[in-house]
């Protein structure tokens, strides 16, 4: 069965985030302490997986352990459930500066997962929120952006090296590796939240 896999981050006024703050953090507490969840969280940091082009020939356990982590990075299922269009497309009108949002959209892909899994389970812990959920007032998006540049900062060699595990066609805006730091520098710089969310557009 086909699907469509989205993560939207967008910049807002804290009176925006306010508005939204208590039905998404609920949702995304309810995925993060969700104990499937925390078991995957747990397995994949002991064990990060192998290289994605090896996963055609994963012996059964390894194979396991891929599936585990799929199911931890597709959207969960109580933001999913808040993730109707209409609630987005709501988020979305309160933010019309396509430079103060980053959004990415692939078929039969999630953009979280493939990220996690270019970057690895040291850098993704160091992201707020949970598997690419979040909302986060101006105070807390400054306070968080020194660990969010440790984790998606990258020099020339670390870049190539997350590139080949991306797993996701090329995107044609902007690349899942560089938008998420971008939106949250702008977010920082401007004095505004954020918005994160990862969900089934389709």
């Amino acid at each position: 069965m086909g699907f469509t896999g989205a993560w939207s981050i967008s910049c807002h006024e804290d009176s925006v985030i306010t508005d939204f703050a208590p039905r998404i953090a609920a949702a995304v507490e309810a995925d993060r302490t969700c104990p499937r969840a925390r078991r995957g969280w747990a397995a994949w940091r002991r064990a990060p997986l192998p290289d994605h082009r090896t996963w055609w020939t994963a012996t059964p356990a390894e194979d396991e352990a891929i599936r585990s982590f799929q199911d931890l990075t597709r959207p969960g299922r109580h933001v999913d459930d808040l993730c109707a269009f209409p609630f987005v497309d709501e988020i979305w009108d309160r933010q019309p500066d396509q430079e103060l949002m980053f959004v990415s959209v692939h078929s039969k892909a999630h953009p979280v997962g493939a990220l996690f899994h270019a970057i690895g389970p040291g850098r993704a812990a160091l992201l707020p929120g949970w598997c690419g959920n979040f909302v986060l007032t101006a105070a807390e998006v400054r306070g968080a952006l020194p660990e969010v540049e440790r984790a998606l900062g990258f020099g020339p060699a670390e870049r190539a090296r997350a590139q080949e595990q991306l797993r996701l066609d090329s995107e044609p805006r902007e690349s899942v590796l560089d938008g998420p730091l971008r939106a949250w520098r702008a977010a920082a710089r401007a004095g505004l939240g954020l918005c994160g969310l990862a969900f089934h557009a389709g």
